[in-house]
């Protein structure tokens, strides 16, 4: 903080701490602490009550911070995590290139939605930043943030698919003041409703996020009134250490160690077919993490975001895989960790790289990678195996919509339905069924009444897919597909299709598990619904559509006319452990409520089920023992409920250090069967076999062939001695297999 307070103009007083303040007491403290958290919600509360976007009052797609002097995050919302990790970068650009001139004043506020500043991790994102002063100093700043359904750009919704670079999307506005000593500038304000296709809808949410920073206002104004400046000043730098000092805590009881991910986006614009590279190294070392992005691919097309959006991936995981049960003063907690990146890679983009769809794109493909390699960490820690959780949902499968409404005015809306991705399985229980993305916990999926109401179509079915959650010891949570076509509206519709996840499963299982089934969207051209709809009968799959189905690629821009239909499904979440170590009742169980297929309950699960859906055990038995056999080529040994022993420390539930002669040795849990020395490459002791898709992937309806042109296989690595399966990824065919 020094380097900042010696770019900050001596013109501004900043509010600061006596040398010889007292601690306060705790009950104070506990007191100050709630009602800030408190002041949060309620500013949360007040933004989607007056804002009129349904991404804002019905998918939560916002968030809230209070921050001290110099943009430190003393206080989160639990809304759209990701959003309030560039909130303090933006407060820091305001501090060195605001307090001259024109000056930071009371009654002011920033908008800003320059990804490279910060404020929002896309142009859509757009944050108002107000300070707040207290006898002439400024003491904090509130913050309210959330996407804008249209604020400028070649197409609508503000990202262009065939971007490649910024200057065909939406402007990035670095902060600017649009109120000055508690006025609206009407010029300012004005100016940047003139970019947008739906001006009254972006005025209101303007408006919203201007009186939620006043309301945020008011209530730190009585704490300070009723406290005194020095003790709630105290109290937020001390929420920052305290947050600080357990995750610390935490970290320490962490064995140390490194654990790396690599993962792929698929298609970086309209027209390409490649894989595009993201890799991460997670270091821990005593108190300390560090992200190592090097070797991450270089800025491509238009999936990129700049270094707010990966700095959000890696926020998104910690918070609630690290932290979920400390206060998320996130100013203390971002101290806990580094970050290794290279600039102009896909996720650290420099200007002027096109970064309008980051957030959805790279931003959550970092998210993923960071929180394998962090399940993977928390996997070797005895005491925190609760917290240990796979991969949720992947990269947000986003389809926009414009056209006209009933009303012959102008539509834009992105569908928030694949919201109702799953959770990722845990080592004790099976991941939650459609319960969302990691990074927004009060995230949700609207009511399809709602959707229909806001724009021009009806939707035929939203419902849970089988086979889509990871198959595991615990199966990874089922996504929900949605079908809808055109409705009430005079023309077709202007579809802009892009997500990732669709060539490969994105979200890795853990200890073995598959990855989440992969995602997938469907163009039903000329489908038979009005016909059907005539003779009383609702469609309830593509098949009884009829038509010409088309596969939508990664990136698509194209006319959704009034005869057809559009399904969407989100990937779903991975598993955790070998799928043949599942309690075969719990299989029985999936498949007869419809949550995994019968197919896949004997392939991948190796349960044999009798007409009547019960556990045939002999069956099972047999058949888990060919599958095993089949993994390796050979007769696999016994398996038993051998445990850790003396000396011995789990890595995951399959594998267990144990003290060598000259270093430790990596051993199979299961049967004794010695793997490597820890810390080389165990590809050598491991059996791999390549398994081709989409036959390999339960519920995996299009093919890699599709998407992009790389052949992709699911790579499997089976212990040699007793076939259990260690790990499972999806890869390219040619790629070196690597025991990561």
């Amino acid at each position: 903080m020094s380097e900042l307070r010696a770019r900050i103009s001596p013109k501004l007083a900043l509010h600061s701490l006596p040398a010889d303040q007292p601690d306060v007491d705790p009950l104070t403290y506990e007191v100050i602490r709630h009602r800030m958290w408190s002041i949060t919600e309620e500013m949360g509360e007040t933004l989607k009550k007056m804002s009129g976007s349904h991404a804002v009052t019905e998918a939560n797609d916002l968030d809230i911070a209070i921050c001290d002097e110099f943009g430190q995050e003393v206080q989160v919302g639990l809304y759209n995590t990701g959003l309030i990790a560039s909130m303090d970068l933006a407060i820091y650009w305001i501090l060195q290139h605001r307090s001259d001139s024109p000056g930071i004043h009371e009654g002011d506020m920033f908008l800003s939605n320059d990804p490279w500043v910060g404020g929002g991790l896309h142009q859509n994102d757009t944050a108002l930043i107000a300070p707040i002063f207290w006898e002439g100093e400024l003491f904090a700043w509130t913050s309210a943030v959330c996407h804008l359904v249209d604020v400028g750009g070649a197409k609508p919704g503000s990202s262009d698919l065939e971007a490649t670079d910024v200057f065909t999307e939406a402007v990035p506005t670095p902060p600017i003041a649009i109120v000055r000593g508690g006025e609206i500038q009407a010029d300012i304000f004005d100016s940047f409703l003139r970019r947008s296709r739906l001006p009254h809808h972006v005025e209101l949410d303007l408006r919203s996020q201007i009186g939620s920073n006043q309301l945020g206002q008011r209530r730190l104004t009585e704490l300070l009134q009723k406290y005194g400046a020095t003790t709630v000043k105290t109290v937020m730098k001390q929420m920052m250490n305290d947050a600080e000092r357990r995750l610390r805590n935490r970290l320490i009881s962490i064995p140390d160690g490194s654990w790396s991910s690599v993962s792929y986006l698929e298609q970086s614009g309209i027209g390409d077919r490649n894989l595009h590279k993201l890799a991460v190294t997670l270091t821990k070392q005593n108190d300390h993490m560090t992200f190592d992005f090097t070797g991450t691919d270089p800025q491509s097309g238009m999936i990129n975001c700049p270094y707010s959006g990966m700095r959000a991936g890696v926020l998104m995981s910690v918070l609630p895989l690290l932290a979920g049960d400390i206060p998320w003063s996130a100013g203390g907690l971002m101290r806990c960790f580094d970050i290794v990146t290279e600039e102009g890679t896909i996720n650290n983009a420099t200007f002027p790289a096109a970064v309008g769809w980051g957030p959805i794109t790279t931003g959550l493909a970092t998210m993923n990678v960071v929180s394998e390699t962090l399940g993977r960490m928390l996997d070797t820690s005895v005491d925190l195996k609760e917290r240990v959780q796979a991969c949720c949902t992947s990269s947000y499968d986003v389809v926009t919509l414009a056209g006209v409404d009933r009303q012959g005015a102008p539509n834009v809306n992105i569908m928030f339905t694949p919201m109702a991705g799953g959770f990722g399985a845990r080592p004790y229980e099976d991941g939650a069924d459609t319960a969302g993305s990691l990074n927004i916990p009060m995230g949700r999926a609207p009511d399809v009444e709602m959707q229909e109401l806001a724009g021009p179509y009806l939707f035929l079915w939203r419902r849970e897919e089988m086979d889509s959650g990871g198959a595991g010891r615990f199966r990874g949570g089922m996504s929900a597909s949605t079908c809808l076509i055109p409705y009430e509206t005079p023309s077709p519709l202007f579809g802009a299709f892009s997500s990732n996840g669709k060539a490969r499963a994105e979200v890795n299982g853990l200890a073995g598990a598959y990855p989440g089934g992969p995602g997938l969207d469907v163009i039903v051209r000329g489908a038979n619904v009005p016909a059907m709809f005539a003779a009383g009968t609702i469609p309830t799959s593509l098949d009884e559509l009829g038509g010409h189905a088309e596969v939508v690629p990664n990136r698509l821009e194209t006319l959704i006319n009034l005869v057809d239909a559009v399904y969407i499904q989100p990937t779903g979440g991975a598993g955790y452990g070998d799928p043949l170590l599942r309690a075969p009742a719990d299989v029985a169980r999936d498949v007869a409520n419809g949550r995994v297929s019968a197919s896949a309950g004997t392939d991948v699960y190796g349960v044999v089920l009798s007409r009547s859906g019960e556990v045939d055990a002999l069956g099972t038995e047999n058949t888990r023992s060919d599958l095993r056999a089949q993994r390796i080529g050979g007769t696999p040994r016994g398996i038993g409920d051998r445990r850790p022993g003396e000396g011995e420390r789990a890595i995951d539930e399959n594998l267990v250090l144990v003290a060598g002669d000259s270093s430790p040795v990596v051993r199979c849990q299961h049967c004794g069967q010695d793997i490597g020395p820890d810390g080389s490459d165990l590809i050598i002791g491991v059996t791999t076999r390549d398994s081709q898709l989409p036959a390999a992937i339960p519920g995996m309806f299009a093919s890699p062939s599709d998407y992009v042109d790389r052949d992709l296989v699911l790579r499997s690595y089976f212990c040699p001695g007793c076939a259990t399966q260690l790990r499972a990824e999806i890869v390219p065919a040619n790629e070196t297999p690597t025991m990561r």
